[in-house]
C-alpha cells in the first residue's frame, strides 16, 4: 500500500465545446458552487469544434472566485514554452493563486501538423517535454540573477528575462503512461495526471515505482509528487455514489492518489460529486490515516531542506505562524529576503498577523543562535531589516490604519502600513501627517527613528507626534507605553525603538492638511559652494509653514552638476505660496522651476509592488546646524569628484527644535538641515569614504535612518552624552540578553550603572 499523505482534492474535466460555450463555463462555475476544488479542461487546438483552451481557462477565472484551474493537459507542442511560461504566470497572478499547469508531450501528430507543429516520435516528444520545463521553471524563478538558458535540441532559451513570479508555486502535472515519462515525471515534475481508463501496462503500482525510483535517484522525496487522476463512473443511483466513493478510497491509501478529477459535462453528476462523493472520501481516508499514522501535509524538497541555515530550529516555529513563515526554497522566499536597497539572505522570514503572533514569534527567535532583524516597511536606507541567515520578524501584515477621534486628530496605525496607505486613510478627513519624502516607506521604521518629512518646520518629526505605542519586548510580555504608562520606554522608542521591542500598533495625532504647494526649482551647481549656502539661508529664513529637501547630483556626459530643490508650502493660495518661493528663486542660476497645486497624497502616494535590493549602497549621514563655506566646499568635492550618485540635504528646525532635547530619545533639537549622500559600488563608496572625514568633523549629530556604516562611535553622534546612558540604563532593563540587536544595537549599562 502506497499514500504519500497528500490533502484531498477533487475536481472536474469539462469538454470544452465551442458550441455550447456559455454550458462550459457555465459547468465551471457549478464545480465551484458544488464544493470543489478544480476545474480542467482538454487542449486540442486542432480541434475546431473545440475553444482554444487558454483563453477559456482565463475567462473561467474571470468567472469564479476559488476554484485552481489547468488544462487537462496542454498541448506542448503547438505551446511555445517561454510563451507558456508567463501566460501560466501572468493568469496566476490575476487569478490569485489558482492556476496550475498540465502538459502533455504530445499526440495526434496529424492534427499537430496541420496546425504548423513538428512531428515527433515519442522519444523525442519527451525529450521536448524536459527541455520544455526547463525553461518555463527557469522564467518563474524571477528572483535568480541572470537570464534562463537553455540550449536543446527542441527548445531553447537564450538569456529570456526572468519572470513575473507566479502568486503561488505553480505545479506542474504531466500526463503520462510510459515508463520513459514517468521517470520524468520523478525527475522534475510535480504531478502525475493519467487518465484510468487508459492504465493497462505499467500498471498503478508499476508506475508509482518508476516515479519513485527516479525522484529517489535525482535527490527527491517521492512525497513531492502528486498523484492526480482522471475518473470514470456513473452518477445516477445511490450505488453508483458508493462504488465510486469505494474506488477513490482505494485509490488514495492503495496507490497514493489525492486529486480525483471526474470527466463529466452532466451538471447532475458534478453536483453529486462534489456534494455526496467527495466528502465522504475524505471522511473515510482521514479516519484510515489517522488509524495507521500516516505522515500528511507539505513536502519540503530536498533541494529546499539543504539551503536551511544553522542555528535555526525549523522544527519548532510556532504553530500560531504555520502558514506565515518563508524560508529558503518557497517560491516567494524572493519576495521577502530583501529591502528597498540591500539584498538579503535569511534563514527565515516571520509574517505574523496579530500582536500575539507578534510575541509567538519574538519568543522562538530568542531560543535560535541567530540574529534578528525587524521591518515594517522594508525600505530603510541603513538596511537593517534584513540580514544573512538570521530571522526576519515582518510586521508588514500588522497595516490596520483607524481615525480614532476626527477632532483631535488621534489615529491608530499598524507599524506594517506605509505613510501613503495612512495619507489616503486621513484626506477624506482633513487631516495629515509629515512622514519623509516617499509613500512607501513603513510607518514603523520612521516612527520609532524620527521622520523628516515636508512639513517637518511646520509640525515637527513624525516621532513627536506619537502618543502611545503597543510593545511585545524580549521577554514576550505585552505592554502600552504612554506618558503615564511605562514612561521610561515610551521616551526611549522615540528615537531608539529599534532597541527595545517590536511596536504593534501606535496612536498618532494628525493635524489639518489640504491641497499644498509643491515647487521643484533646479539649479546650476557649478558655484556649489556659493549656491549651497544661500539655500540654506533662504530656508531658515522662510516661515515655517515652507519646507524645503534640496538632492544633488554630479555632472554627467559632460555637463556640471546639478540641485533641485522641492519645496513644499501648506496651504494652497497661490498669493501666500508666491512670496514665500520668489527668494529660492535667486539662491542660484534656475534651469528650471516649476509650481503645482497638488494634494498632499499625490506627493506621497504608495506605489508599492515589492522589494528586490541589488545592494552595493553605502550611504553616509549627519546633521548640520550652519551649512558653512567650509562644509559647501566640501560638498561640492564630493560631487566634482564622483563620490557620490546622489546627495540630500533636508531641512528640519522650527517646529523640530522646540521640542526639548531630552524630552524624547532623539536628542537633536537645534540643528536645522540633515545631510546624506550615497554612493553605488566599490570604486564610488571608496572615493566617499576618503572625502567623507573632513565633511563629518564639521557637522553635529548623526540621524542614524540614513546611514549605513556600523561603527560603535556612530552611536554616540546618534544618542550624545546623558541619551545614550539613559538609553543603555534602560537597555539593561527592557532586553538586558540584546535580543533586538541588528539596528544599530545599544549596549545595556553595567548592573551598577543600571542602579
Amino acid at each position: 500500500m502506497t499514500d504519500y499523505g497528500h490533502e484531498l482534492k477533487f475536481g472536474t474535466f469539462i469538454t470544452p465545446s465551442a458550441q455550447q460555450a456559455d454550458d462550459v463555463v457555465a459547468l465551471a462555475q457549478l464545480t465551484e458552487a458544488a464544493g470543489l476544488d478544480l476545474a480542467t479542461f482538454q487542449d486540442h487546438p486542432y480541434q475546431s469544434n473545440f475553444l482554444d483552451a487558454w483563453t477559456l481557462l482565463s475567462f473561467v477565472a474571470a468567472k469564479t472566485e476559488r476554484i485552481s484551474l489547468a488544462g487537462n493537459v496542454l498541448n506542448l507542442p503547438l505551446r511555445q514554452p517561454a510563451v507558456l511560461a508567463r501566460a501560466v504566470a501572468s493568469l496566476d497572478l490575476l487569478s490569485h493563486g489558482r492556476a496550475e499547469l498540465g502538459l502533455g508531450a504530445g499526440a495526434f501528430w496529424d492534427g499537430i501538423k496541420g496546425m504548423g507543429g513538428e512531428e515527433l516520435t515519442p522519444g523525442q516528444a519527451v525529450d521536448a517535454l524536459e527541455e520544455a520545463i526547463d525553461v518555463i521553471r527557469g522564467i518563474w524563478d524571477a528572483g535568480k540573477s541572470g537570464g534562463v538558458r537553455v540550449d536543446g535540441k527542441y527548445h531553447k532559451a537564450a538569456g529570456a528575462r526572468r519572470g513575473p513570479l507566479p502568486a503561488h508555486g505553480v505545479s506542474i502535472w504531466l500526463g503520462a503512461l510510459k515508463p520513459r515519462m514517468l521517470k520524468l515525471i520523478g525527475r522534475k515534475a510535480d504531478g502525475w495526471l493519467p487518465s484510468m481508463s487508459y492504465i493497462k501496462s505499467p500498471t498503478i503500482a508499476e508506475s508509482n515505482a518508476i516515479i519513485d525510483a527516479a525522484a529517489v535517484e535525482a535527490g527527491r522525496d517521492p512525497r513531492e509528487i502528486r498523484r492526480l487522476i482522471n475518473v470514470g463512473g456513473r452518477l445516477a443511483t445511490p450505488e453508483d455514489v458508493e462504488a465510486l466513493v469505494e474506488q477513490l478510497v482505494g485509490l488514495a491509501l492503495e496507490h497514493g492518489f489525492s486529486t480525483f478529477i471526474l470527466p463529466s459535462d452532466a451538471p447532475g453528476a458534478i453536483e453529486t460529486f462534489g456534494k455526496d462523493v467527495a466528502p465522504e472520501v475524505r471522511a473515510q481516508v482521514e479516519k484510515a490515516r489517522k488509524a495507521a499514522g500516516t505522515q500528511t501535509g507539505p513536502v519540503r524538497s530536498a533541494q529546499a531542506l539543504a539551503a536551511r541555515r544553522a542555528g535555526i530550529d525549523y522544527d519548532s516555529v510556532p504553530a500560531a505562524l504555520a502558514g506565515r513563515v518563508i524560508e529558503p526554497g518557497d517560491h516567494d522566499f524572493s519576495k521577502h529576503r530583501s529591502t528597498y536597497i540591500h539584498k538579503g539572505n535569511p534563514g527565515l522570514v516571520m509574517r505574523p498577523r496579530t500582536a500575539e503572533e507578534v510575541r509567538e514569534a519574538i519568543t522562538y527567535a530568542a531560543r535560535q543562535d541567530v540574529p534578528l532583524a525587524v521591518r515594517s516597511g522594508g525600505h530603510g536606507i541603513s538596511g537593517r531589516s534584513t540580514n544573512d541567515g538570521g530571522l526576519v520578524l515582518d510586521v508588514g501584515q500588522l497595516n490596520s490604519i483607524r481615525l480614532m477621534d476626527e477632532k483631535t486628530g488621534l489615529f491608530r496605525v499598524g507599524p506594517g502600513a506605509r505613510w501613503g496607505e495612512v495619507a489616503t486613510a486621513l484626506a477624506p478627513h482633513g487631516l495629515g501627517m509629515s512622514s519623509g519624502d516617499y509613500g512607501d516607506v513603513g510607518v514603523g521604521g520612521l516612527a520609532t527613528a524620527g521622520g523628516i518629512g515636508y512639513f517637518a518646520r511646520k509640525h515637527g518629526l513624525t516621532l513627536d507626534h506619537v502618543q502611545a505605542a503597543e510593545v511585545v519586548l524580549a521577554d514576550g510580555s505585552f505592554v502600552r507605553a504612554d506618558r503615564e504608562n511605562h514612561a521610561d520606554l515610551f521616551w526611549a522608542l522615540r528615537g531608539a525603538g529599534g532597541n527595545f521591542g517590536v511596536v504593534t500598533a501606535l496612536e498618532l495625532d494628525a493635524y489639518p492638511v489640504g491641497n499644498v504647494v509643491f515647487a521643484q526649482l533646479t539649479y546650476d551647481l557649478s558655484d556649489a559652494e556659493s549656491v549651497l549656502p544661500r539655500w540654506a539661508e533662504t530656508v531658515i529664513a522662510a516661515p515655517r509653514e515652507l519646507t524645503s529637501f534640496l538632492t544633488m547630483v554630479p555632472g554627467r556626459s559632460g555637463s556640471g552638476p546639478i540641485a533641485q530643490a522641492s519645496v513644499v508650502i501648506m496651504s494652497d493660495d497661490p498669493s501666500v505660496a508666491e512670496p514665500m518661493l520668489q527668494p529660492f528663486l535667486s539662491v542660484g542660476p534656475m534651469l528650471g522651476s516649476q509650481a503645482y497645486i497638488i494634494p498632499y497624497t499625490a506627493l506621497v502616494a504608495s506605489h508599492f509592488s515589492g522589494h528586490d535590493g541589488a545592494g552595493g549602497l553605502v550611504s553616509r549621514a549627519g546633521l548640520v546646524t550652519d551649512l558653512t563655506p567650509t562644509l559647501a566646499e566640501g560638498m561640492a568635492e564630493l560631487l566634482a569628484a564622483g563620490a557620490t550618485n546622489m546627495m540630500q540635504l533636508r531641512a528640519v528646525g522650527g517646529a523640530v527644535n522646540d521640542v526639548g532635547a531630552d524630552e524624547t530619545a532623539y536628542a537633536h533639537r537645534h540643528q536645522n538641515f540633515s545631510l546624506n549622500a550615497g554612493a553605488y559600488g566599490d570604486a564610488m563608496a571608496r572615493r566617499l569614504d576618503a572625502i567623507w572625514p573632513s565633511i563629518s568633523a564639521q557637522l553635529d549629530g548623526l540621524y542614524l535612518n540614513f546611514e549605513t556604516g556600523t561603527e560603535p562611535h556612530l552611536l554616540e553622534k546618534a544618542f550624545p552624552g546623558k541619551t545614550l546612558a539613559r538609553l543603555r540604563r534602560l537597555k539593561a532593563k527592557y532586553d538586558p540578553g540584546g535580543l533586538f540587536n541588528s539596528n544599530f544595537p545599544i549596549p545595556p549599562a553595567s548592573e551598577e550603572a543600571a542602579a
